[in-house]
């Protein structure tokens, strides 16, 4: 099983994968508001760390920050886990459902179709 983020430290990773590598002031800058303090962004980073998300440059005094796990594996992990636990481990109970609720509509369906038929071509 993929371990998880939290709200807190998902935020700070997406931070992390679109600088691809930051010091702690850079990565607390990016932070939108209200800024967490930057001991609260540095205990984040620790336990980002220790969960195997992040590694760490030493450069001197200062900690450069880089993402270790890929923004799409994440991505993809996370989507598998909410098909699995709410829609059975079906994508397609998954679609229909968001059709169902108005969330995507038929003419996009078609246009991710139309995608996929050219993707494996």
């Amino acid at each position: 099983m993929q371990k998880t983020l939290t709200r807190a430290e998902e935020q700070i990773m997406q931070v992390i994968w679109k600088l691809e590598k930051a010091f702690l002031r850079e990565i607390t800058d990016a932070l939108p508001e209200p800024k967490p303090h930057q001991n609260t962004t540095a205990t984040i980073l620790k336990i980002l760390v220790e969960k195997e998300f992040v590694g760490i440059n030493v450069i001197g005094r200062n900690h450069e920050y880089y993402p270790i796990v890929s923004k799409e594996d994440y991505s993809k992990g996370a989507m598998q886990q909410v098909v699995k636990g709410y829609f059975e481990g079906s994508f397609s109970n998954m679609v229909s459902f968001f059709v169902k609720e108005k969330n995507i509509s038929i003419t996009e369906l078609e246009d991710m179709l139309e995608q996929l038929k050219k993707k494996k071509k």
